[in-house]
């Protein structure tokens, strides 16, 4: 027999409204007198902008079925009064998740052992590339893969086969895992909120080919990777988290490119996360990120 106690579904408060007195408690009281049993509480509140934002992890101690309608109706009434924007999410539920990517398979391939083991609550219903290099690898985890060659000349038909994948799916994210292709601002658009990009990080900054090499040749002391929300700002999106390791002389550009992709797969995993989770608030240009 079992010691272990079988998991119980959470579900997850987020809302965010004008800073005012009494805005926890709003939240608190109403699971309280619910019966609910709050698990992980955060909130902040931003002075500069006058802005509060709460998340509140809960599960039903109640012993009866979770009535999902019934708490929204309820629960609305007294968000109204602070003028919340708020929503509902639950555990049981798994984020639809589409990955792109071209030729580099170090983020895809963190991305899957995640999944496979379930480390990370998600489905992945497709996979794009615009290269056909990582099909086997999508085919050993029963996930379809479409290649989808793009040119400057073919840009637009590519991406509305992509968006039309994208819908198909019904994607609540997507993940741009090493996907060395700009989107368009149309594209930006349609994904905003709800498409996160990864890319190095090296202080000084080092653009255009070889970075690395670039790098080298500086004597960088700093390697490091950001995930963002992508925009039409080219990586200079809103940031979810970022990572950094110290390096030294000793570093070749193989060494520090191999390191740079180590923590590109920890930083973006650690984004999609924060996003599947609901920890993550778009604010004007910048994110309220909840971590662990």
């Amino acid at each position: 027999m079992s010691d272990i106690s079988p998991v119980l579904p959470t579900h997850t408060i987020t809302a965010d409204c004008p800073s005012q007195p009494g805005t926890v408690d709003v939240v608190t009281r109403f699971l309280y007198e619910k019966g609910f049993y709050i698990n992980e509480i955060h909130s902040f509140d931003d002075t500069d902008k006058n802005r509060f934002f709460i998340r509140v992890e809960f599960r039903d101690n109640t012993g009866s079925a979770f009535n999902r309608e019934d708490f929204c109706q309820q629960f609305e009434q007294r968000a109204n009064e602070f003028e919340m924007k708020w929503q509902l999410a639950s555990s049981e539920y798994k984020s639809k998740v589409v990955i792109m990517v071209s030729k580099h398979d170090h983020c895809l391939n963190d991305l899957l052992y995640r999944y496979r083991t379930g480390d990370l609550n998600i489905e992945i219903p497709a996979i794009i590339s615009n290269h056909p290099d990582l099909e086997e690898l999508a085919k050993w985890h029963n996930i379809p893969y479409y290649h989808l060659p793009i040119s400057k000349e073919t840009k637009p038909e590519q991406e509305a086969k992509v968006w039309e994948i994208i819908q198909q799916c019904e994607a609540d994210l997507v993940i741009l895992a090493r996907y060395m292709q700009v989107l368009s601002s149309e594209m930006c658009q349609k994904l905003s909120g709800k498409a996160i990009n990864i890319h190095h990080s090296l202080l000084p900054g080092f653009k255009g080919a070889r970075p690395y090499y670039q790098a080298y040749d500086r004597g960088i002391k700093l390697v490091g990777a950001t995930a963002h929300y992508v925009s039409d700002d080219l990586d200079e999106g809103p940031i979810i988290s970022q990572g950094v390791e110290t390096v030294d002389h000793c570093y070749y550009p193989q060494d520090l490119a191999a390191k740079g992709r180590d923590i590109e797969c920890v930083t973006l995993s650690r984004a999609v996360r924060c996003h599947i989770e609901h920890r993550i608030f778009l604010h004007d240009k910048k994110t309220v990120v909840f971590a662990k």
